[in-house]
């Protein structure tokens, strides 16, 4: 399993930029923030999508003021991987 998907809010993001189509980062942060019930320290989401962008599991394009982010082939990839991992890791306890 690639290193960047042993980070929960990092798969996180990717699922919530999968689902939104190209939402900018406060839209990511705000839709994490929702799911969590809890806040998120803007450092940590930041450094965790400037890690994903660097990585090439997402991209950023500027859209007036704002960045948006977009799920690249490798970003789908991974996260259909960790999803088949997990489907096939609940799959065996029944």
């Amino acid at each position: 399993m690639s290193k960047w998907l042993r980070s929960g809010l990092r798969r996180d993001i990717c699922v919530v930029v999968a689902r939104e189509g190209e939402p900018t980062g406060q839209e990511c942060k705000a839709a994490l923030e929702a799911q969590y019930d809890d806040r998120i320290e803007p450092s940590q989401f930041y450094g965790a999508l400037s890690a994903l962008t660097s990585s090439g599991h997402l991209e950023k394009r500027t859209d007036g003021i704002h960045d948006r982010y977009a799920l690249t082939d490798a970003g789908e990839r991974a996260l259909r991987d960790h999803y088949a991992w997990a489907r096939a890791s609940l799959s065996a306890e029944e």
